[in-house]
């Protein structure tokens, strides 16, 4: 039986996936920043208020998440728990010969990790190294993307170009003609890319932070 905490844990879960809060996810759904506040779970008079299913669909359609992933965050199944996925260096995602042209690891032999609930089948993981990406990941930190996510602007991707390079930043803007990239360190400059460069772009779904 569904209960009032598992659906409001699995939005919790499915928020953090995004690296967003609540609130944050409840604004790219386009619903008012508060509707998932703790605050907001219980009536005053103590009852609990489960979320509409207008805010799931929404939710749901914001995130490209399917109704079967977030039911496997509801039940929190060992089926989902045990789920893996490979697990690769930046380093072997600019080398060539490890990744397919759609984004996908090729081969055998690969690391693998546990991976959250509900990832989505065809995700992987790269560990960070260095600090190109401080403040928000640091080195050792790991990161899973997801190469068939829907990808928005304001989302954290991966891209990798062409000439094999992997770089993780900020997705400012897409157009036919180039993507825009905003550096998550400071130091590290922007970049803009012209899509003819653009091997892949997978949209970061979880880090390990």
């Amino acid at each position: 039986m569904l209960s009032h905490h598992q659906l409001w844990a699995a939005i919790d879960a499915l928020a953090e996936r995004h690296s967003l809060s609540p609130s944050g996810l409840a604004r790219r759904a386009g619903l008012d920043s508060t509707a998932f506040n703790k605050s907001k779970r219980t009536s005053s008079d103590g009852r609990p208020r489960w979320p509409s299913t207008e805010s799931l669909a929404k939710i749901l359609a914001a995130t490209g998440v399917s109704l079967d992933e977030l039911v496997s965050l509801i039940d929190g199944s060992d089926r989902a728990a045990s789920q893996t996925v490979p697990l690769l260096g930046f380093a072997q995602a600019g080398a060539g010969g490890y990744f397919d042209d759609a984004g996908f690891p090729q081969g055998e032999g690969w690391d693998v990790i546990a991976a959250p609930p509900g990832t989505p089948e065809g995700s992987y993981a790269l560990q960070v190294h260095g600090d190109s990406m401080w403040p928000l990941y640091r080195d050792g930190d790991t990161l899973i993307v997801n190469p068939t996510a829907n990808v928005r602007k304001g989302d954290r991707v991966v891209v990798r170009t062409r000439g094999g390079e992997v770089t993780a930043k900020l997705l400012a803007a897409r157009t036919r003609e180039k993507i825009e990239l905003v550096s998550l360190n400071p130091e590290h400059p922007n970049r803009s890319i012209p899509v003819h460069e653009v091997e892949w772009i997978a949209r970061i779904i979880w880090a390990s932070q």
